[in-house]
Order: C-alpha cells, then sequence, then structure tokens
C-alpha cells in the first residue's frame, strides 16, 4: 500500500481532471445498473398488463440506458488515459532526473540495462495501472456494492444465497494475487537482466569479433532468455489454471439461482422479472468479478515496478550541495589539496593525506603509474566525487561550500574515456555551451586542429556523428572533445590523457595551440608525454596515492628520486629516446 500511495500521489496535480472521471465513472456505473432493473420492471408490466405497446417503450428506455452509460464510459476512459499518460510521463522524468543527479559512486555499480529496464518495461506497468486498474478497481468495488444493495432489496435470502460464494471467490482472486505477485518481480528483474547482456554485447561487439566469441555470447544469451521464458511459462500457466477456476465458481450461484428462483416464482413469492434481473445482476456481477482478478494481477506488478523506480527515486547521491551553496562568479584559478584522503570503496585509499598547491595559470602534469591516484585527483576537483577527509579550495573556497553547476563551470574535464553523441559535430562541440554561434564552435575547432577534417566532410559542421561516433577515427574523436572542453573556457581545465589517441603531428598542433589557450587558467594534463611534461610549472609525481615528488622538471631531476628514475627508462625511450641524453 505505501508503494501504491506514493505512485498515486503523482496524480495529485491533475486531480480535477480525475474528479470529472470519478463522477463519468459513478454516472456510468450507476446507468450500467439501471439496464437489468429496466428490463426486469418492463417484463412484469408487460405480462401484468397484455400491452404490447410497453414494451416499445421499455426498449426506448434501455437504449437510452445504454447510450448515456457509453457517454460516460467514454469520458471515463479518455480522462483517465489523459491522466495516466501525465502521471507516467512526470514519473519517468522525475526517474532520468535523479539518475542525472546522482554522482559517479552510484553511476560505478548501477548496470545500464538495468536502468533502462526501469525506465520502460517497469514504467509502463505503472502506466497500466493507472489507465487500468486505478478507476477499473473502484468501478468494480461500486459494481458489486450497488448490484448486492439491489439484489437483497429484491429477495434478500436469494441474495444471500447467492452473494455466499462471493467470499470464497475473492479470497481465490487475493491468494493468487500474493503467489503471483513475486514471479511477475522475478519477471521484471529477468527482463533487465536480459537487457543488461543484450546492451553490453552491443556495445562490445567488436571485441566479440575480433575474438570470434559469437557463439559463447548467444549462449549466453540463450540462457537469459531461457530462464525468462521458463518464468514467464510459469505465470502464464497460473493463469491459465486460475481463470477457468474463477469463470466455474461463477457458474454455481447461476445454477442456484435458477433452481431456488424457479421454485420462488412457482409459489408465487417471485416474479419473472425479478428472477430475469437476478441472472442480469449475477452476469454482470461476473464481469467485476473476473476483472477482479486481472486487476489484483495489474496491481502485483504495479506493485513490483514501483519499488523498483521508487528504489531510484529515493536514491541519495554522495555529492550533496549545502542549502547555502555559494555560487561562483568567474575563478582566477589557484588549487590548494589540503590533506586530502579518498577511497571509492572499502578496500582502501586511493588518495592518502595529499597535499599540494597550484597558483592560478599554472600549468600541472600528473604523473604515475596506473592507479596512482591522477584521474581521482581530477574527479575530486570537479566535486565527482566527495572526499572522505581533509579540503579541497579553488580561490580558497572550500569546493563543498559552492554549488555544483558553478564549480563544474569553472572546473571542466576532458576526460580518458571519450564520449561522442548521437548528434551533428556542431552539436557535440557546442554540448557545454548550447549558445555558442558558429564562430566560437570555430574557433574552438580550430584550436583543436580539428576544422580542416570537419571542412573536408560533405556536410562540414552539420556532419551527423554515429553512435558514440563511431564515424570518427580515435585521435578525431579526441579532437573533439578537446574542442568542447576549450568552448566552455574555464577557470581550470583537466586533460585526462586527452592527447594518447592522437599521432605525433596531431599531437604537436594541438599542443601548439594549446600553449596559448592555457595562458590566463589552470591546466591539469594526466599525460606521459615528455615535451608536455618538461614545460609544466609543477609535475606531481604519484605512487600508491600519495604524492611522493613535486617540483619542476630540473627541480625533480636534481632530487635524483623516482622522478629521474621514472624520466630515464620510460618517459625519454617511449618519447624518442634523444631527451635522455640531454639531462645526463
Amino acid at each position: 500500500m505505501k508503494v501504491l500511495v506514493r505512485l498515486i500521489s503523482f496524480c495529485g496535480k491533475y486531480w480535477r481532471r480525475l474528479s470529472l472521471a470519478f463522477v463519468f465513472l459513478i454516472a456510468g456505473t450507476a446507468f450500467q445498473l439501471l439496464i437489468p432493473r429496466l428490463l426486469g420492471k418492463s417484463i412484469d408490466i408487460v405480462l401484468t398488463s397484455g400491452e404490447s405497446s410497453l414494451i416499445i417503450m421499455a426498449a426506448a428506455a434501455v437504449i437510452g440506458a445504454s447510450a448515456l452509460r457509453g457517454f460516460a464510459a467514454y469520458g471515463q476512459r479518455y480522462l483517465g488515459q489523459v491522466v495516466a499518460q501525465k502521471t507516467c510521463y512526470d514519473i519517468r522524468n522525475a526517474f532520468y532526473d535523479r539518475l542525472q543527479r546522482l554522482s559517479f559512486a552510484y553511476h560505478d555499480h548501477a548496470q545500464t540495462g538495468q536502468l533502462m529496464s526501469r525506465a520502460t518495461i517497469d514504467v509502463n506497468a505503472i502506466q497500466r495501472f493507472f489507465s487500468e486498474a486505478f478507476l477499473g478497481s473502484i468501478q468494480i468495488t461500486l459494481m458489486i456494492a450497488g448490484i448486492s444493495y439491489l439484489l437483497i432489496t429484491m429477495d434478500w435470502t436469494l441474495a444471500l444465497l447467492t452473494l455466499a460464494f462471493m467470499p470464497p471467490i475473492m479470497w481465490r482472486a487475493i491468494t493468487f494475487s500474493n503467489r503471483i505477485r513475486p514471479i511477475w518481480l522475478e519477471i521484471q528483474q529477468l527482463y533487465a537482466a536480459l537487457g543488461t547482456t543484450l546492451q553490453e554485447s552491443l556495445m562490445g561487439i567488436k571485441v566479440v569479433k575480433a575474438f570470434s566469441r559469437q557463439a559463447e555470447e548467444n549462449r549466453k544469451f540463450s540462457a537469459d532468455a531461457r530462464i525468462l521464458y521458463d518464468t514467464e511459462i510459469n505465470a502464464a500457466s497460473q493463469q491459465a489454471f486460475n481463470m477457468p477456476l474463477m469463470a466455474f465458481l461463477l457458474s454455481l450461484p447461476t445454477a442456484l439461482i435458477l433452481w431456488y428462483g424457479g421454485r420462488q416464482i412457482i409459489e408465487g413469492s417471485l416474479t419473472v422479472g425479478d428472477l430475469i434481473q437476478f441472472i442480469l445482476y449475477l452476469g454482470m456481477l461476473a464481469m467485476p468479478i473476473r476483472r477482479l482478478g486481472n486487476m489484483i494481477n495489474t496491481i502485483s506488478r504495479t506493485v513490483s515496478a514501483g519499488q523498483r523506480i521508487l528504489e531510484i527515486l529515493d536514491a541519495e547521491s554522495q555529492v550533496k550541495e549545502k542549502p547555502d551553496a555559494i555560487k561562483l562568479g568567474r575563478l582566477k584559478g589557484e588549487v590548494t589539496f589540503e590533506n586530502v584522503s579518498f577511497s571509492y570503496n572499502s578496500m582502501g585509499p586511493t588518495l592518502k593525506d595529499t597535499s599540494f598547491s597550484v597558483p592560478a595559470g599554472a600549468l600541472v602534469a600528473l604523473l604515475g603509474d596506473s592507479g596512482s591516484g591522477k584521474t581521482t585527483i581530477a574527479h575530486l576537483l570537479a566535486r565527482f566525487y566527495d572526499i572522505n577527509s581533509g579540503r579541497i579550495t579553488v580561490d580558497g573556497i572550500d569546493i563543498r561550500d559552492v554549488t555544483l553547476d558553478s564549480l563544474r563551470k569553472n572546473v571542466v574535464t576532458a576526460q580518458q574515456d571519450v564520449f561522442i553523441f548521437s548528434a551533428t559535430i556542431r552539436e557535440n562541440i557546442a554540448y557545454g555551451v548550447p549558445e555558442a554561434s558558429l564562430e566560437q564552435i570555430v574557433t574552438a575547432a580550430k584550436a583543436a586542429r580539428l576544422h580542416d577534417f570537419i571542412m573536408s566532410l560533405p556536410d562540414g559542421y552539420e556532419t551527423w556523428v554515429g553512435e558514440r561516433g563511431v564515424t570518427l577515427s580515435g585521435g578525431e574523436k579526441q579532437r573533439l572533445v578537446i574542442a568542447r572542453t576549450l568552448l566552455m573556457n574555464p577557470s581550470i581545465l583537466i586533460l585526462d590523457d586527452s592527447t594518447s589517441s592522437v599521432d605525433a603531428e596531431t599531437e604537436r598542433f594541438i599542443r601548439l595551440s594549446l600553449d596559448k589557450l592555457i595562458k590566463g587558467r589552470t591546466t591539469f594534463i594526466i599525460t606521459h608525454r615528455l615535451p608536455i611534461i618538461r614545460n609544466a610549472d609543477l609535475i606531481l609525481m604519484l605512487k600508491d596515492g600519495c604524492v611522493v615528488e613535486q617540483g619542476k622538471h630540473k627541480e625533480l631531476m636534481a632530487l635524483n628520486g623516482l622522478y629521474k628514475q621514472i624520466y630515464q627508462t620510460q618517459l625519454a625511450q617511449n618519447n624518442g629516446g634523444k631527451e635522455s641524453g640531454k639531462e645526463g
């Protein structure tokens, strides 16, 4: 009930439409209950008076009641669908908005296929509840209550004999719902798992083909699909057994009415019209009882889906903005880490008691082995994660005291994992600044040495790139991301290995452009490219989450420490082997 109440609360803003739908529902139910009464009374009047003209009047009354019922049913269904669609539109948007606001820590563990399943299959299940079961369950309640009242007013003995069958039928419907609900929850989980398998396989299709693993991937997908198939067959078999059983149980009171009611007619205590009313009302009662099973089934699926949706809506981001957070203006770019420690999980800290200070406008090179903490520093500076202890400041202001939006407009990262959207090249470059003019976009593209390539394409900046930039080479994607980052003109720029996929000549052009663009802004570069490292104002040498050495190139070489060792054994060799001799 808690899940249903929370889902129904999304309808609150549409209470006017919902109230009108209730009015139509009550009117339609009343006209539907009136039709058997009109038929029964008309038959009794005709049989007692013998006037055939009354049949025409009775038929006209029935047609009129049916027309009004149809109009009311149309109003109820139309308004119910409008409220259902609008409510699920809001739920889907709230779901997506929550995903956007959750921190990196949540998305590090979330499975894309699971999230996609919740946004589609689960929301569709909720939509079916609002369009069918929400108002439908109220209509069923009114129908059962109304028919019970009318039957009792006609003949309470026959009514009680008939209605005595209803509690066990309802009990059967409820117990079936309790048994089928966990099965539907399992089915929804299996759909999500199947979606995850499909999504991973499609994203890695090139790797699958390169390693000739098509057969293995097919077996993996088939195994997941088989489990889903077996579970759905289980649910279908239970439904297939339950529906005929419900129909059989509903046929028992009909036989009782014919036997007992027929005797009462012979005795003269019941009219033919009343017996017909009993039979018609019982037939009318059979419909909501049958629908009750479907409604309970729909509600069961809704509760299962609602639990999965609300789990996301209730998820808390580890990175939270203070209510009185400061909105930053344009920063100068001074950055300080004061005894910062951080861990992604309980396995151990990624950064340990890290401290350094970077003056505004400095070029900083982050150097170290994989897992040493280079990318973590970049993530913490943009506050994608919150530190465990210590303090990070920009221009002397703790980043936890400022709004996330204003911080990330000043601190922009060209991440190692290059992502290109399915859009035009112009839209991809202007992603962070959608209002940018074409002239500004071209300037950024020229700075990233991408303009000439773009102009060689048939549609230039309006060229559409495929999913994840599949139509671009690795170097072209890297340069596009650099152009996207530079267009934002941040105070603090972080280049996370952003030139790793370009050739030496292209990198030289990019570096020449960056030499102009980094002036006036603080720049962090995670790289093993020797020319960039040698020209850095500050080199941070990291090992096992600690800054073990910091300073300029010549200062670190003079220390005869880890930096010099790595420089002589790795950097100089990786960059052509000529630089080692210069330093001696």
